[in-house]
């Protein structure tokens, strides 16, 4: 049942307008839904997606009922996936002569997505509805179109969401097919097929039948051949309706959800380079929305088609929750999950296998203190670094908290910032004796990925300082020190 908006006088819309006597009821009806969702503006250059079938056949019929009352221009649109040979050219030629009949524009590319699906080792279902889709978007890109109308009917968003539930979903998969998608809309979503085939034995207009729709090898197929007749007649005789209904409600929950996800993520997510950086305690909030953000993380970094899993999820969760500092976790599509100390980073990983990273921050920068005071930017740790000369000890009371001083008389050229290396040791001031600088990073708690490009400086090959000790005893400013080198830090 369809009710219609009410206008100033309390009565129906539809009844406050004459009403063309040509116009089918199933047309007044569609006309009702484009108002009440706005779908299409006057105006609009309306392509038609038609296959052939009975539903793409009724909407382009029904959309020239209405286009002079809509403001819109038509074409019809047409896309050959050549999986069923012969049949899928008759299809083509089909749909070409329903255009010419009505003088439209026709719009037609083809595929061989069989193919295509097994280069790309993809489903073939998935890949012919990314070949369409592509198709679709060429063309509004091109101007030839300012949308697409596409004929989904209630009984497929059942199908799907029945689809969704049997293979495993949450409430984004129970919202089923969206009323739009880009430049993609469906008014047909509030319209069963039987109907649609109505109106169509009524206008006296054949269609094209896909005979694999009739395979029950398919699991779509059998939902609608299987499933679906034995819920209406021995379960819910309005087991399509609600099946739609309950798709309405989750895509208006997923939309709230999504709202509360975006404030989530731009209060916790850092981006770092290509990296997402989020403090462990973020997930501490409710799990709903902790899961999301997860999967909002990884749909940025994962190649295309991997599927994420619940329990992928969950095992990130568990890694922020009660990991150690130096795990790390491997997701499908190439995304890899580090925690380092308080925080997860998400990162894609170098190798299909999953293994670490190779080092890719390797620096060399050459000190030159004859110019004075030097900033050295290093892009590969996004810092900078600052060699600022002092008088000392008359400006030692200016240096700050975490800035490092060296006696600059005991510096020896060359004087090299660089990336740390294994073997590499250093005497911090402090500590009685000189220690492998790996020792000292695993004594701090600095997991291997950080470790990658740590900063050092040598005096003549030998360690002077590093990032986040003291600097070497030997080197160290004292009372005798009269001009000192103060080290300095800051992001970029």
């Amino acid at each position: 049942m369809t009710v219609g908006r009410r206008g100033a006088s309390g009565k129906p819309a539809s009844s406050t307008r004459k009403r063309n006597a040509h116009e089918s009821d199933v047309a007044h009806e569609l006309l009702q839904t484009l108002k009440r969702q706005q779908l299409i503006q006057p105006g609009d250059r309306v392509g038609v997606a038609v296959s052939g079938g009975a539903d793409s056949v009724a909407l382009l019929l029904l959309l020239l009922e209405l286009r002079e009352k809509l403001g819109i221009v038509l074409s019809v649109v047409h896309f050959n996936h050549k999986l069923r040979g012969k049949a899928s050219d008759a299809d083509e030629k089909f749909v070409g002569k329903l255009a010419a009949k009505y003088g439209l524009e026709f719009h037609c590319a083809s595929a061989d997505v069989a193919k295509k699906a097994k280069s790309e080792r993809a489903n073939l279902e998935d890949a012919a509805r990314r070949a369409r889709y592509d198709f679709f978007r060429s063309l509004v890109a091109s101007g030839a179109c300012t949308n697409i109308a596409v004929a989904h009917t209630a009984d497929d968003q059942a199908e799907t969401v029945l689809a969704h539930i049997l293979r495993g979903t949450g409430i984004a998969g129970l919202g089923g097919i969206h009323p739009t998608a880009g430049p993609v809309f469906r008014p047909l979503l509030p319209f069963r097929r039987p109907q649609l085939r109505a109106y169509l034995r009524q206008r006296k207009q054949s269609w094209r039948e896909d005979l694999t729709n009739l395979d029950i090898s398919r699991m779509r197929a059998r939902i609608r051949k299987k499933l679906l007749p034995l819920l209406e007649k021995q379960f819910q005789p309005g087991a399509v309706e609600h099946l739609a209904t309950l798709a309405d409600l989750a895509r208006e929950d997923e939309a709230f959800f999504e709202s509360l996800l975006r404030e989530k993520t731009a209060a916790s997510v850092q981006r770092d380079g290509g990296d997402f950086r989020v403090a462990v305690e973020c997930f501490s909030g409710p799990q709903a929305l902790s899961k999301r953000m997860v999967r909002w993380i990884v749909e940025n970094l994962k190649s295309p088609g991997a599927q994420l899993g619940a329990k992928h999820v969950e095992s990130v969760l568990e890694l922020a929750r009660c990991g150690h500092s130096g795990h790390a976790i491997a997701l499908p599509g190439g995304v890899e999950v580090r925690r380092e100390r308080d925080a997860l980073v998400f990162l894609v990983r170098s190798n299909a296998r999953g293994a670490a990273a190779a080092p890719t921050r390797e620096f060399s920068r050459h000190i030159d203190l004859a110019l004075g005071s030097q900033e050295v930017p290093v892009p590969k740790l996004r810092c900078v670094f600052r060699f600022t000369t002092i008088d000392w000890p008359l400006q030692r009371g200016e240096t700050s908290k975490g800035e490092m001083v060296l006696d600059r008389d005991r510096l020896r050229s060359p004087l090299i910032l660089r990336n740390w290396r294994p073997g590499d040791r250093l005497h911090p001031l402090g500590h009685r004796g000189a220690h492998k600088l790996k020792r000292l990073l695993n004594e701090k708690r600095v997991s291997r990925w950080e470790r990658e490009g740590w900063p050092v400086l040598t005096s003549g090959e030998v360690l002077v300082w590093a990032r986040g000790f003291p600097v070497a005893a030997e080197f160290a400013a004292t009372e005798k020190t009269r001009a000192g080198i103060v080290i300095a830090e800051e992001k970029i």
